[in-house]
């Protein structure tokens, strides 16, 4: 059995869901000799998500946004976090409600996702800065 992980920095991008597959494929540890295994994902912020979701038609991305926005709105009245401005309570509240962390199965060097598939940064802050996952791989060479 064998452990490898990586910290992964993805680029400061706007409020929205983001197809990040290429981007943590990029920096995670290397998955091309893992016969089986799995590759934890985990980001280390508290406005911001990760999911796995459609990766062909860019309309869901905005559909999610547009959901997520009507769900969990901006001023609401009974919000007492307010200090860091009116997208940050929101922001909280949607990265718990889709959450901060996946487990992916690795089959023979790659990830083993579905033909739609693809992994989104979930990004809930108007001008956020740059993320930080960080990327633990176990699986049997």
């Amino acid at each position: 059995m064998i452990w490898d992980q990586s910290f992964i920095e993805l680029a400061p991008l706007p409020r929205g869901f983001h197809l990040v597959t290429n981007e943590i494929l990029a920096q995670a540890p290397d998955l091309t000799n893992c016969e089986v295994g799995l590759l934890h994902l985990f980001i280390q912020h508290t406005s911001a998500s990760l999911a796995v979701n459609e990766n062909a038609d860019p309309d869901v991305r905005g559909d999610l946004e547009r959901h997520f926005n009507v769900m969990v709105p901006e001023n609401a009245p009974h919000y007492e976090h307010v200090m860091e401005g009116p997208d940050d309570m929101p922001a909280h509240i949607k990265s718990i409600l889709i959450g901060p962390s996946l487990t992916l199965p690795v089959s023979h060097g790659h990830l083993a996702l579905g033909t739609w598939q693809g992994l989104y940064l979930c990004e809930h802050r108007d001008r956020a800065g740059s993320r930080r996952v960080v990327a633990t791989l176990q699986g049997r060479w």
